[in-house]
């Protein structure tokens, strides 16, 4: 733990750092006694060399919009922000390969690779915050997912910088690269307890030419009707980007029509994309509302959908609770249906959508802290009964402490707590943020 007396002394190791000293008492907890900032790779290894040496425990932050996701310990000794690690190494553009340092938000690469007409294929929340960092090591995605796929798909290398301050890179910087194993998709998604990212290698897609969105709005609230729709789509020849269910609350929010409505959406060249929307036209079924977005209303749409859900950086005015839940992708009508239910019955609002191709779907709770926690027991219940999970994905630190965020461990756990112990003898780093309190 450190003391006052080993401030001084880490302030002075690490005089070339910006470290503060200020005790944040954040309501999502995640913070740390003192919050450093390094702006190099050799800095990171440092901080944490020591850190390990004096077992001090590290928390990790990039732009801190996944500060609610995870984590039983209200602070850390050290809170190592990699707000100052940011920039792009490396870009080819023939290769459509790009690196990155782990601090660098996702809106700013997009818009550095914008004049090469190139984008990251992934469509976290809150871009202008999320860092890929972040994105990688929450494994974040959006409804795009379906087009794009996710972290696991498009990160082609890693660099790490391991607890013990050793530097490791897994993958390589071109995306033919198949040499050994992939330990890429060990890093991805382990909320920081394996290591720091320090640089991510992605692959890159083109910017498509055109973009527009569908909007299909069911007047009854038909489960057969929405799913026989969703079946006919998914047994077309079109490729939508994404194919995604919207409950009436966050459809009345975002398109103003309280129904549920199904978000198709199109990127390519503009003769394929009007196509592709003829196709859903034609298919479309009675006594239902169709509505197009073209190409900037399409923009302006995923801007603040890409904001609708609660993160670790907004006001925090009201108690709010973000669930992701995993079933069959058809089954993501049912999840949304009965959370209506619950709901209704437990006295919270949910805004919810579902991916009908990933079965991914994520809800908004808003309410009374035991009301929330409530329907939250109540939804992990339904997912299971579908064969599903449920994850927390935002929860204040004080009804984190009340329930088990990721659920119940799996008959693999044992592997987990291995690969930790192995890789984090001393168990520094992001303690108690991953599944079963790794």
């Amino acid at each position: 733990m450190i003391t006052n007396e080993s401030l001084t002394e880490f302030k002075a190791v690490f005089k070339d750092s910006q470290i503060s000293d200020k005790d944040d008492q954040h309501p999502l907890g995640n913070t740390g006694r003192v919050m450093v900032f390094p702006k190099t790779e050799q800095e990171i290894s440092a901080i944490l060399e020591y850190a390990n040496t004096y077992k001090n425990t590290v928390f990790i932050m990039g732009g801190g919009t996944k500060r609610g996701f995870g984590g039983l310990l209200e602070k850390a000794d050290i809170l190592l922000s990699l707000a100052q690690y940011t920039g792009i190494v490396e870009h080819n553009p023939g290769d459509m390969t790009l690196t990155v340092k782990a601090g660098t938000s996702f809106q700013e690469i997009q818009t550095y690779l914008a004049p090469y007409k190139q984008k990251v294929p992934l469509d976290p929340f809150i871009p202008e915050h999320a860092t890929m960092g972040g994105i990688v090591s929450a494994n974040d995605s959006g409804p795009k997912r379906l087009g794009y796929g996710s972290a696991r798909d498009n990160v082609i290398g890693l660099r790490m910088v391991y607890p013990d301050g050793t530097l490791i890179r897994s993958g390589g910087k071109v995306v033919k690269n198949v040499a050994g194993y992939d330990m890429n998709k060990l890093f991805i998604g382990a909320m920081g307890t394996l290591g720091v990212v320090s640089q991510v290698t992605v692959k890159l897609r083109p910017i498509a030419q055109y973009e527009s969105i569908l909007f299909v709005s069911f007047s009854e609230r038909s489960v057969e009707e929405i799913r026989a729709f969703a079946s006919k789509v998914l047994d077309s020849m079109i490729e939508p980007i994404s194919l995604e269910l919207l409950n009436p609350s966050l459809a009345g929010k975002l398109t103003n029509i309280n129904q549920y409505t199904m978000l198709i959406s199109f990127e390519d060249v503009k003769s394929s994309v009007q196509y592709q929307e003829n196709v859903i036209k034609s298919i479309v079924p009675e006594k239902t509302t169709l509505r197009s977005l073209s190409q900037n209303e399409a923009t302006s749409f995923w801007d603040d959908f890409y904001h609708h859900q609660p993160n670790g950086i907004a006001n925090i005015t009201t108690t709010q609770a973000v669930l992701k839940i995993g079933v069959v992708n058809l089954d993501a009508i049912k999840i949304l249906q009965e959370a209506e239910l619950i709901a209704d019955a437990c006295h919270v609002s949910i805004e919810a959508h579902g991916g009908l191709a990933t079965g991914i779907c994520h809800l908004t709770i808003r309410g009374a802290a035991e009301d929330i926690v409530s329907v939250i027991r109540h939804i992990r219940k339904s997912a299971k009964k579908h064969g599903g999970y449920a994850v927390v994905k935002h929860l204040p630190f004080s009804l984190r402490k009340e329930m088990n965020v990721w659920g119940e461990k799996t008959a693999a756990h044992f592997l987990y707590e291995g690969i930790k112990q192995k890789i984090d003898t001393n168990e520094i780093l992001n303690k108690n943020r991953y599944v079963g309190g790794i």
